[in-house]
Parts: C-alpha cells; structure tokens; sequence
C-alpha cells in the first residue's frame, strides 16, 4: 500500500444489479435502449460542464390532489442524453447546514459502472439556486462521504480486478480543490492473503471523521465460497484494516452510527444475506435462501458484534433497507411479511448476539411504526438528522408508487403518525430507477429518482414546513 499527497486532478445497483453484474449496471440502462438512443449516449459529453448545464425545472405537473398545499417540485438533473441519480437514500452525502449535498451522473439508482468515463460525483449548492459543480472525473471513483465538519467528499477510485489492481482513498474540498490521495492498496490487506475487488458503491464514514468502512469481495478468482469482507480506513493513520469477512457477507450495506457518543459512533450497522450464492469470481447467483437475511452492529474494530431482532422467523424476512434513526442508536428496517401480507417499517435496539435469531432474539425491543397505516407497503426510507421524520416511498412499485412523509414519535415506544401522501413521482421503478426517497439532515426538503421523463433525473421537494401545520 502506498501513501502520497497529490493536489492535481487525474483522469481519469438495485443493489442486486451491482452485485450480480459487478459494476456493470449503468450499461444495463442501455441494454433495451434503440440504436439511436444508443449514438446519443455515446455523443454526450464525457463531462459535466456548469456553464453549459440546464438549471433546475420546476414540475407543477408532478403535484395532484392529495400534494400539500405550497408544496413545489424541482427536477435538478436535465441533461437530455446522460442519466443522473441521487446517491442511495442513506448515504452520507449532506453538508450539516442542509445547503450542499452530493449527486452524480452518468449513474442509476444503484450506483454506477466503474469503467464509464462520463460518471461523475457533483455538488448540488441548494442555497445558489440548485447551482450543479463536479467534484470528480477520475473513471472508477466510487463510494461517496461527505465529512461531518463539511469540509471534503472523500470517495474511492477502483481500480481493482479480481484478486489484484488498487483501491485507493481520496478527498477533493467541496469547492473541488486541494484534492489528497490518503490510501492505496494495491497489495494484500494487512495480516491477510486478500486482495479488494467488486467494490461496494456506498462508503460510510464516522460521526468523528476519523474512519471511513466500505465492503469488497474478496476472492482470488478461483476459489469457490470465497468472502467478502468490511475494510474499515482509519483517514489520520492512512492505513487499512479488515473487521469481518466470510461468504454470507455479500450485501454488507455497512452504516456507521452517526451519534456523537464516543463508543456509538465505533458501531457500524451491517447486514448478512444468510443462504447466499455466488461463484468464483463473485459473482451473485442468489443473494438470499432459507429464512433470509439477517442485520447485525458491529464495532469498527471487529468487536461487540450484535443482533438486530428482525426476521428470520419464516414469516418476517429482511428486504435489505435498514437505517439508523438520525443520530440515535435505533435503528429502522423495512419488512416483508407472509401473514399478514405487508411491508412494515419496524425499530429496535441491538441486543447481544445470541445466534442468527433475527425477531427471536432474547429481550430485544420491536416498535411497529407502520402499525396504525392500513395494509402498509413501504420500501425505501430515510429519516432527517433528529429522527423526527420519516420519508418513504410506497407500493406497489410502478407508477403507482407513492411517497410519504411520517412523524415520529418516542423511540421504541409510539406508532408512526401523520402520515402525508406527498406525490407520485411516476417512475417505472424497474430495477435502475428506484425512487429513493430521503430528507435533507433538518428535514424540511425531500429528494427522490425518477424516470418520468423518459431518462432517470434527480429531483427534489420544497415546501414540506406545511406538513408540521
């Protein structure tokens, strides 16, 4: 592994898309697309130009009946040949004041191929007008975070084949300059045979700043069963270690508390897709079996590993979102449900591990916070920073989708309530266009995906204030 300073720019899914065809989903977009459609991705420009680009659309036409009153659509991404996504819906990708954040193009809802040169990480300045700036233009640069003093995005460029080339962490300051190369590995982790590669497309970093975590697979390319792993980075030591690996480990979605707490904020949420497949090379052939997934906490130097009392019963499955309640030590998952039929938004605390008990779990606490909406159907959700609001979209998952803003009552103990029917964002909601939704850290804006307009872009919420009336 190598360390350097460097100043100077280089050149440079559903999650199941990812994992199955290991980065390779933004092509995927193409795969039904026509010839001509084809030659008009291949002209667009292979960067993102400010001065060139279409400023935000406002989209009336997006409210209906059931919209809050002064509520107001704005399409942010317009580029008419190259896609734009928001970054998965827990990402840490906000500045602390609500102002900036990160979304990119040349991207699905999943992420990004790491071989597509026109894939690029941008800062969306809501305070000047939505205004859009690139902060990236390396190929590969993956795994996004922006850090909690609001200071730098650091990102990864994978550069990784199987069982060889680098992964290396960066930082670049969100005016996109003074940009730093803190790692690269490009041999063996530390006390390890293993080399990174199929680098997951989320990072998480601590509520201190000091580690980012980020998940890889970790085979040689001939090796059957072979793991996947948690690489924690410790950013002021420059250095790289592996917590946890094993093949089960194939769908980490790893999640750093983000509570100030000295000891919460080491804890990493982390799910483990019991029942898994894959072949050699990591590639996904089933990313579940028997009674499912299960969630864990992990601490980031592998120890005080955790349950979740979340499914794996035969009748409560994981379907694979989970998040932390703002900056609190509950977490939220969404369910999938046989009797009844449902997908409920559930919260716990994490109890000592006492085998892969999921809801069984001796003496854990379950809130049902869906529990007072009729026959709920949620999926995707995000909470603000407090854990005071809740956005989620809801089923079923077509253009009929919908999605909804809930407040949030006392942990562990209230129901979910006020729910609010914001809109139908008319996304097809196939695999690479999930809608996503997530709040702004003080929760008074919203963000969601869709495809409505014929290519996937980026849109936000304003006017949510009316909800508290």
């Amino acid at each position: 592994m190598k360390r350097k300073n460097q100043h100077h720019l280089t050149r440079t899914t559903t999650r199941r898309a990812f994992l199955s065809r290991s980065g390779l989903a933004a092509t995927c977009l193409l795969a039904g697309a026509s010839k001509s459609m084809k030659r008009l991705f291949a002209a667009a420009p292979s960067h993102f130009s400010t001065s060139k680009a279409p400023g935000p659309v406002v989209r009336p036409d997006l409210l209906d009946a059931q919209s809050l009153k002064g509520m107001e659509v704005l399409q942010l991404t317009a580029e008419p040949d190259v896609p734009s996504s928001h970054v998965y819906m827990e990402a840490q990708i906000f500045t602390t004041d609500s102002k900036r954040f990160v979304l990119h193009r040349s991207a699905h809802a999943h992420g990004s191929d790491k071989r597509d040169p026109k894939h690029q990480y941008l800062l969306c300045d809501i305070a000047n007008g939505c205004a859009l700036h690139p902060l990236t233009d390396e190929i590969g640069a993956t795994g996004p975070s922006v850090s909690p003093d609001d200071k730098y995005l650091y990102y990864f460029v994978d550069q990784t084949e199987i069982g060889g080339g680098r992964l290396t962490l960066k930082r670049v300051r969100l005016d996109a300059t003074d940009r730093q190369t803190i790692l690269a590995v490009d041999s063996p982790l530390p006390g390890t045979k293993f080399r990174p590669s199929r680098i997951y497309p989320l990072s998480t970093i601590s509520s201190d700043g000091k580690r980012l975590a980020i998940s890889a697979f970790l085979g040689d390319g001939k090796t059957e069963g072979a793991p996947f792993g948690l690489l924690v980075f410790d950013v002021e030591k420059a250095a790289v270690h592996l917590i946890i690996h094993g093949p089960s480990w194939c769908n980490m979605h790893p999640q750093y508390c983000r509570s100030a707490d000295p000891n919460a904020r080491r804890d990493i949420l982390i799910q483990e897709n019991h029942g898994n497949a894959c072949n050699a090379k990591g590639e996904i052939q089933k990313l579940t079996g028997g009674e499912g997934a299960d969630i864990h906490v992990i601490r980031d130097d592998g120890g005080n590993f955790r349950n979740l009392p979340w499914g794996r019963d035969g009748n409560e499955f994981c379907q694979g979102h989970q998040c932390w309640r703002g900056q609190s030590t509950w977490a939220i998952t969404s369910t999938s449900t046989r009797k009844p039929a449902e997908a409920q938004l559930i919260e716990s605390l994490s109890a000592p591990h006492a085998g892969h008990a999921g809801i069984q779990t001796p003496g854990a606490i379950r809130n049902d916070l869906s529990r007072t909406f009729p026959n709920p159907h949620f999926y995707h959700f995000a909470t603000d920073r407090a854990g005071n609001r809740l956005i989620s979209d809801a089923g079923p998952l077509d253009k009929r989708a919908r999605v909804f803003l809930a407040e949030l009552g006392r942990p562990g103990q209230e129901a979910a309530k006020k729910f609010t029917d914001l809109l139908g964002p008319k996304s097809s909601c196939v695999k690479t266009a999930h809608i996503h939704p997530f709040l702004s850290p003080d929760g008074s804006l919203g963000f969601f995906n869709s495809d409505e307009s014929g290519i996937l872009q980026a849109y936000m919420i304003r006017g949510l204030d009316s909800a508290q009336a």
